[in-house]
């Protein structure tokens, strides 16, 4: 088959597009023959080398795709050959105190595919059958590639950890992200009053599309003071804030008394400030979250299918091209998500 693969850290100039052994699925194994998938600000971190991940080589990249059940391992039961399946990446024993509660993003020995181990940018892919779940056949194939890591991520930290409720005001930063329009979504489904930031009235407008009431180009706005205005002074409940280093004091700023921030990444730095001034006095929480649980990931992809939910795809290129749309993500180039397809498919 051929693979996006990498066999060292670096730029995007280690990104190649080649012949790579064709996997056989392991017992409780699924072998999928992948039509489409999407990159994921992981896959840049992962090209670049992670601390502390230690990666076999050449490393095939990619925790989103979707595709075509091609074979089946002994001991599945749940798929056969001529099922539409989506990958969700994250990765659990199964075993532990925290999988037997039904938290597998818990789970000490929790990993993803396509940041630790090999991952599914391949024309196929041998996935456990725990980290596949059913697509209608009519859902387009960049919609079911697109979707999962995403959608769960936004879903998990939205609904469970921060539990937002109808009527509470929610910010966004970086809606024009992948989790960023996801979450935009989710917390106006929600009955939520949504503020987002983004950088171009381009984006602003997508974010508008998506459910934001209120839109802060944060290249030209403080968005702090944006948000005081806008509330009156008050603040909003619930802040996303997967931006790190650079936002996090603002983000602080920007929030009610009692207000929650939740967090999935720090793309500009995981060590701002701490900030316990404005944490202890304004009584705030300060939320990690992770991935999604199987639970939560059939719930939110179930609203995807239906059209309740849409991944916007900015653009979709051949997995030969993946150099250029690992480029997009960096320069921040447009709204929503970056397809690749196998070349073959395309």
């Amino acid at each position: 088959m051929k693979a996006v693969q990498f066999d060292a850290h670096g730029d995007r100039d280690v990104i190649e597009y080649g012949e790579f052994p064709d996997p056989e699925p392991d017992r409780g194994e699924v072998l999928v023959d992948v039509k489409a998938g999407a990159l994921n600000h992981l896959d840049i971190w992962t090209r670049r080398g992670l601390p502390g991940v230690d990666l076999e080589m050449p490393h095939i990249p990619g925790s989103d795709a979707a595709g075509v059940v091609e074979a089946v391992g002994e001991g599945v039961t749940r798929f056969e050959p001529g099922d539409h399946v989506a990958v969700s990446a994250g990765v659990s024993c199964g075993t532990c105190e925290f999988c037997r509660d039904g938290e597998e993003s818990l789970c000490p020995s929790f990993h993803i595919i396509g940041e630790h181990v090999r991952g599914v940018h391949a024309e196929l892919a041998a996935v456990p059958e725990e980290n596949l779940v059913p697509v209608p056949s009519d859902v387009d194939w960049e919609v079911a590639g697109s979707a999962s890591l995403v959608f769960q991520t936004a879903w998990r930290m939205l609904q469970t950890r921060a539990d937002i409720e109808a009527g509470e005001k929610v910010l966004v930063l970086g809606a024009s992200g992948g989790v960023g329009h996801a979450a935009v979504q989710i917390a106006d489904h929600a009955g939520c009053e949504v503020f987002a930031t983004a950088s171009t009235e381009e984006k602003l407008s997508h974010a508008e599309a998506c459910g934001a009431d209120h839109v802060i180009d944060y290249e030209t706005n403080d968005f702090a003071d944006e948000i005081a205005e806008l509330t009156g002074r008050r603040g909003v409940d619930v802040v996303v804030d997967h931006v790190g280093e650079a936002t996090y004091p603002d983000s602080l700023k920007s929030m009610a008394k009692g207000g929650r921030l939740v967090t999935c990444g720090a793309t500009t730095g995981p060590n701002p400030g701490a900030g316990l001034n404005r944490i202890f006095w304004n009584q705030l929480s300060v939320i990690g979250s992770t991935m999604a649980t199987p639970g939560e990931v059939d719930d939110v992809l179930e609203l995807v299918w239906d059209g309740t939910f849409e991944p916007h795809v900015r653009e979709t290129l051949p997995m030969s091209e993946a150099a250029r749309a690992h480029q997009m993500l960096e320069n921040r180039e447009g709204f929503g998500k970056v397809v690749v397809k196998p070349d073959s498919e395309f």
